[in-house]
């Protein structure tokens, strides 16, 4: 297939991957061109998927639908890469006020939080129907699998230039897209974020541990424990506060010693509505957009790349919540096939 006919996706973090391979599934021409990882998202993506957040105790948006399709696609991908991917995950979570014990209370007897709520107990409740998707493999084997095919590029790229060579190109930059001259409509905020990995004994390796922070069993003796938010960061940079802030919570959550083996740090982008943009550029629509994941990547990027799946074959409209034409902008109606 010519450059004009193949989709060139700019950035291999889990949107862009998760957008070429269910092109590479529905048998497209794609090329990925990615400039690297550094300060990316997917560098402090946990890929856990829980469907009780927050403060609020909430059933995240649309899990519903998210879980099923998220589960199919990693174990799918599982198969293709021939590497483990996906794990089901409890959640083992405690109250950190008596706020959260009313709120918990009223969501039990609203029956909301079905059939995600497992047992209650006296200073908090179990999630079923969790799951963790390991991102690093993930990106890992996709990308050398695409290197090795010849459709994934690494280093600088100018989208500018791939417009001139490609008739679509659909940019998964994340944070580099609050600067970039395409989609500046669109209200993008940068939230920074840190992680830790420590070494720690004796964890339940399918559980998440979750006060605040949350400690992510990662089996071998180790865990991930997360994640600070930091609104309006300008750059993606380990903090001595946010390690301290991390180690902190993390001795109380954990009650036990452990060592710290990493510290790392990325920069998310999001939106006021707290949803993913997906969708054309009205004024030219061989711009394409699938970006503002936040913390929800896992969950998020497989439905995501259905829909722009959906659209280039078939025509089929984005999902009016996260189309980017919510931003003023017509919506993406355009198709190529």
């Amino acid at each position: 297939m010519k450059p004009a006919e193949t989709i060139a996706i700019v950035g291999q973090g889990i949107a862009g991957t998760l957008l070429a391979a269910e092109l590479e599934r529905q048998g497209a021409a794609f090329h990925v061109y990615d400039a690297g990882p550094v300060g990316a998202a997917s560098a402090v993506s946990a890929g856990i998927i829980n469907p009780v957040t927050g403060r609020r105790l909430a059933r995240s948006w649309r899990i519903a639908e998210l879980l099923p399709l998220a589960r199919a696609t990693y174990r799918e991908l599982e198969t293709r890469l021939g590497e483990p991917l996906w794990r089901e995950m409890r959640v083992r979570r405690w109250f950190r006020d008596d706020r959260e014990r009313r709120i918990f209370a009223e969501r039990r007897e609203s029956g909301e939080l079905a059939p995600f709520l497992g047992a209650g107990e006296s200073d908090g409740f179990w999630t079923e129907g969790a799951g963790h998707v390991n991102v690093p493999v993930l990106l890992a084997m996709t990308r050398r699998r695409w290197r090795e095919r010849g459709c994934l590029t690494v280093g600088p790229v100018d989208p500018r230039e791939l417009r001139q060579r490609h008739a679509m190109v659909i940019l998964c930059t994340g944070a580099a897209l609050a600067a970039a001259p395409v989609f500046t409509g669109v209200p993008w905020r940068l939230v920074g974020g840190e992680l830790l990995t420590i070494a720690v004994p004796g964890l339940a390796e399918n559980v998440i541990l979750n006060r605040g922070i949350w400690v992510l069993p990662l089996g071998n003796g180790l865990a991930e424990v997360g994640a600070t938010y930091a609104p309006d960061a300008t750059e993606a940079r380990p903090t001595a506060a946010g390690r301290m802030r991390l180690e902190s919570e993390a001795r109380d959550l954990l009650g036990q010693p452990f060592e710290v083996r990493e510290h790392r740090a990325g920069l998310r982008l999001t939106l006021p509505d707290q949803r993913p943009v997906v969708g054309r550029n009205a004024a030219d629509p061989g711009w394409g957009v699938l970006a503002g994941l936040g913390s929800k990547g896992a969950s998020l990027a497989p439905w995501l790349a259905r829909q722009w799946w959906n659209h280039l074959s078939e025509g089929v409209p984005f999902d009016p919540e996260v189309d980017v034409g919510r931003f003023g902008a017509p919506p993406s109606t355009s198709r190529i096939a």
